[in-house]
């Protein structure tokens, strides 16, 4: 998916200057300029907080087409990649109309974290180590997970996830509101 231009498209959209969304995103409009000339790749917590302006979330703002039956069933080809650089975020039920949950099969390759800036975001958030092992960071807190291991905390807490060890970490989350 070209970004740069889908932010662009969904920027002009709503009506807004980059200037405005830089404003209400709390970014420089020049970000917003490299973003959508794609001379740089935004990390989901840049993406997000360009979303947060619109305001839109993840889901929609990388869903293809809109379809308005109401699927039971999300095929792993059917579930969009959602992450960037080496993280993986499969979203489960993109489409559901009015959906409440946001539902992630999440893959990060050894070494790999969500990086040095916390992130923080409204809602709660859980989920469990299916492979691997997880430091985790909430607030001034961290923790080691491994396989059958769960969280569960308030988002609004900084936090940060990190794949320790020499095995891909793998791991199902949620988080309500849906964030993605």
């Amino acid at each position: 998916m070209d970004i740069g231009n889908r932010l662009k498209t969904v920027r002009q959209q709503a009506q807004l200057s980059q200037r405005e969304l830089a404003k209400r995103s709390g970014v420089t409009n020049g970000f917003i300029s490299q973003v959508e000339k794609n001379q740089v790749s935004p990390s989901i917590g840049s993406l997000k907080r360009l979303l947060d302006g619109l305001p839109m979330s993840l889901a929609e703002f990388f869903a293809e087409a809109e379809d308005n039956s109401n699927p039971v069933v999300y095929r792993a080809e059917e579930q969009p990649e959602l992450g960037s650089g080496n993280i993986g975020y499969r979203l489960i039920g993109g489409g559901f109309p009015g959906r409440a949950i946001g539902l992630l099969r999440e893959t990060m390759p050894p070494g790999a974290d969500t990086g040095p800036e916390l992130l923080s975001h409204a809602g709660q958030e859980c989920g469990v180590v299916i492979q691997g092992r997880l430091r985790l960071t909430v607030g001034k807190q961290e923790f080691e997970l491994g396989p059958g291991d769960g969280y569960y905390f308030d988002s609004t807490q900084p936090h940060r996830f990190v794949s320790i060890g020499d095995q891909a970490l793998e791991l199902i989350s949620a988080n309500t509101p849906p964030s993605f």
